[in-house]
């Protein structure tokens, strides 16, 4: 049991997980001191009109990466002197694509402004974040692939703590609005690219610069993982959207609560797939690729459930200290939530194994069969159950996500000759 423990006190990728995920802790202190303030300024109206603002951008730094970023942190991971190359196919791809999603999203809110009921100012920043958005995500896994993990923990404290310091300057001004707060998280984000940017620079061996041939090679592996990551995406917002539309902003700024704490909670899991994929895809032996990941997977469900118990007997009496009696509908969504979450979390580290080899084409389709039998779902039983009802739709479709997926890793586990070294054949 010692020289176990020794080893696993010197091993690299449990240092960094415990760093990052110290560090995902205090973020999610700063995070929530400022959901609260935020909830608490504007309201649960304004705190639906805020929540789709941020989702606006987010889904469309999401849809606009093009799955890049997963294929950045696998490329540079594999092939560390392609990182100039990179680099410059990430920024132009931002600003060209994140640009034409803006405007898109424009010409759609112009025809029909009524959608998501944001508009004006708010709705404005909100299209603004988007390139920066997916500047900002493209370059971070370049840096998580390159395992600057130090970088990529620092980088994202600062720019929590000057959003943070930011919303304290506005309400000291008295300029409180939704659209003065949600400019705190753009004035955030465009500051942390160009921390990014340079400090992924000191990396480079030569200028970065758009490369067609690298562009080629990482939108095969990127194509896959951006048609997962878009379903996936879909299934973790687009209830958000649904509430908004069918039951109004109040019940959105309730939900919006509800699935940011949930976010929380899952965070541990989102922090060991993060360090996990890179490492990854840097071996070459897929049984030693198997064995990690199991081991990942069994040590995150074990650490994830007593802890998501904690959380849900701790829900209402916590949204009631932090965000007020107005905000306690959201403790039963939380609560609700919480099965989806723990599902979530071990299907966020099993499946960087199917990442790490290539990406397999049924990993796309059972995300995308798990989101349209969720907005399914969510169509009937949103207007019946509310934003508990949404709950449930959710955690039903990440179980279902998640056992399809450890279905398909044991399959492909056994396919794995005893003396590995050898791919997979594709699935």
């Amino acid at each position: 049991m010692l020289p176990s423990w020794r080893a696993l006190r010197s091993s690299d990728f449990v240092g960094k997980v415990t760093e990052t995920y110290a560090t995902r802790i205090f973020l999610m202190g700063v995070a929530l001191i400022t959901t609260v303030v935020v909830a608490r300024l504007l309201g649960p109206e304004g705190r639906g009109y805020y929540a789709v603002a941020v989702a606006i951008g987010a889904l469309g730094a999401q849809f606009g990466s093009l799955g890049l970023h997963a294929s950045n942190t696998y490329f540079v991971a594999k092939e560390p002197d392609s990182l100039p190359f990179l680099a410059g196919n990430s920024l132009a791809v931002s600003f060209v694509i994140g640009g034409l999603i803006a405007a898109a999203i424009a010409a759609i809110l112009l025809i029909w402004p009524q959608w998501l009921g944001v508009r004006g100012a708010t709705l404005g920043l909100a299209l603004v974040w988007i390139p920066f958005g997916i500047a900002y995500l493209l370059l971070q896994n370049l840096m998580v692939g390159i395992h600057d993990v130090r970088g990529y923990n620092l980088v994202e404290i600062v720019a929590r703590c000057a959003s943070l310091l930011l919303v304290g300057a506005l309400v000291v001004l008295g300029h409180v609005s939704v659209a003065a707060l949600f400019s705190t998280t753009l004035i955030a984000v465009v500051l942390s690219c160009l921390w990014t940017a340079r400090r992924l620079q000191t990396h480079f061996s030569r200028p970065p610069a758009v490369s067609a041939t690298v562009f080629r090679s990482s939108i095969r592996y990127a194509t896959k993982s951006y048609l997962t990551l878009a379903f996936c995406f879909l299934v973790l917002r687009a209830d958000l959207f649904m509430v908004q539309h069918m039951l109004g902003p109040e019940q959105a700024g309730y939900y919006s609560i509800a699935s940011t704490m949930a976010d929380y909670a899952s965070a541990l899991a989102a922090v060991i797939g993060t360090i996990l994929f890179p490492k990854l895809s840097a071996l070459t032996d897929l049984r030693e690729k198997l064995t990690l990941t199991r081991k990942a997977a069994v040590g995150t469900a074990l650490i994830l459930v007593p802890f998501l118990a904690a959380a849900s007997w701790l829900a209402r009496p916590a949204v009631r200290l932090l965000f007020g009696q107005a905000f306690l509908p959201a403790s039963l969504a939380f609560v609700l939530l919480m099965p989806g979450m723990l599902f979530l979390g071990i299907n966020a580290v099993a499946v960087q194994f199917l990442n790490s080899i290539g990406y397999p084409k049924i990993v796309v389709v059972i995300w995308g069969l798990c989101c349209l039998g969720n907005i399914g779902a969510n169509i009937m039983v949103i207007p019946r159950y509310g934003i508990s009802g949404a709950s449930v739709v959710s955690s039903v479709s990440y179980f279902l996500a998640c056992f399809s997926i450890l279905c398909v890793i044991i399959r492909t586990g056994r396919n794995i000759p005893v003396t590995s070294g050898q791919s997979v054949p594709a699935l």
